[in-house]
């Protein structure tokens, strides 16, 4: 009972911090006259998957693979069958961005690189950097897109973004709000708040592995199985949350590239600064099913979104149903 309420807490640490952290180091790039868009597609993005690397770089150096590794390919898959499933129960959605179509592509050519590395290698420093880079370079080609073409649509960095600012925003004109809310902190203030939300989110996830390592031991499942789904889900709460609100304010393209940017981000940004700071291996159960689940999660919604360009309340509650079974799987009967 403890380490459920243990486990609470670090999920209630880590959404605090992260949401600290955002705003926090979004107030201070504002002040140094960053980019609104560089603060969008870069600053936004890696905070608000803060909590998920964090967990996943402590797991791995307290020689819990399974958690670190299950958190990255069970948030993919509680991100496209879970979190688009519920989306498109709530509204179907309609992806016309043609940028979107593309991303869809990226997230499947990422999470098959990690099928196929997870098969030849450990997640270690040399594919961690390769997994940086390409997410580094995916950034720089997100923001040129946004610049150079934006009547072709949005990116899913770009989304990502937005996704935040529809949760944030009150019917008023957010980025207004924000300047306003942002030019009251004073000078010190949205430094002490970047990181305190860091160190919140250290904290909590601290207390979440070690809560998850001992509750695994006591109702007698792997790690892998608690990280591919309670830590997994808890993680992907924000999001959960940020693509409902999307959602239901009729906004398709970003609750869909909410996830694909989240997606693309777990693979590239979380594993890839895993293999570099804490290298480790994939656990086996993870390569022979759970990596196969996420690639054909992924190949999903592609077709999903290119069938009529829309996400049907039908395709929708397929995807939950497919989630609902996969978890089933997992747990022992």
């Amino acid at each position: 009972m403890l380490d459920i309420i243990f486990l609470l807490v670090g999920f209630a640490l880590l959404i605090a911090g992260g949401e600290l952290l955002v705003r926090g180091s979004v107030a201070v790039a504002e002040r140094m006259g960053v980019s609104p868009l560089i603060i969008g597609i870069v600053l936004v993005g890696f905070g608000t998957s803060m909590p998920e690397l964090v967990i996943s770089v402590q797991a791995s150096l307290a020689g819990s693979p399974g958690i670190s590794i299950g958190n990255v390919v069970g948030s993919n898959i509680a991100n496209i069958l879970l979190i688009v499933g519920l989306s498109a129960l709530i509204a179907p959605l309609t992806v016309t961005s043609r940028a979107l179509k593309r991303d869809g592509g990226v997230v499947v050519a990422t999470s098959v690189a990690f099928l196929i590395v997870a098969f030849v290698s450990p997640l270690n420093q040399p594919i961690g950097a390769l997994f940086v880079a390409m997410l580094a370079a995916y950034l720089v080609f997100a923001i040129r897109q946004e610049r150079l073409a934006p009547q072709e649509g949005h990116s899913a960095a770009f989304e990502m973004a937005k996704a935040e600012e529809e949760f944030l925003r009150n019917g008023d004109n957010w980025a207004a709000r924000r300047l306003k809310w942002s030019n009251r902190l004073g000078r010190t203030l949205p430094y002490l708040m970047a990181l305190a939300g860091l160190a919140t989110i250290i904290f909590g996830g601290r207390l979440l592995v070690d809560s998850a390592v001992s509750l695994a031991r006591e109702i007698g499942v792997t790690e892998a199985v608690i990280g591919l789904t309670i830590i997994a889900v808890g993680t992907s709460l924000p999001e959960l949350v940020t693509s409902i609100v999307a959602a239901r304010r009729g906004h398709a393209d970003v609750a869909v590239g909410n996830v694909m940017g989240s997606c693309i981000y777990n693979i590239l940004g979380i594993a890839g600064v895993v293999g570099l700071l804490a290298p480790t291996n994939v656990p086996d159960e993870i390569i022979r099913y759970d990596n196969f689940v996420m690639v054909g999660a992924a190949v999903a919604l592609v077709v999903a979104a290119a069938n009529g360009d829309r996400i049907s309340r039908l395709e929708g509650a397929v995807m939950l149903a497919a989630y609902v079974i996969y978890i089933y799987s997992l747990w022992p009967h």
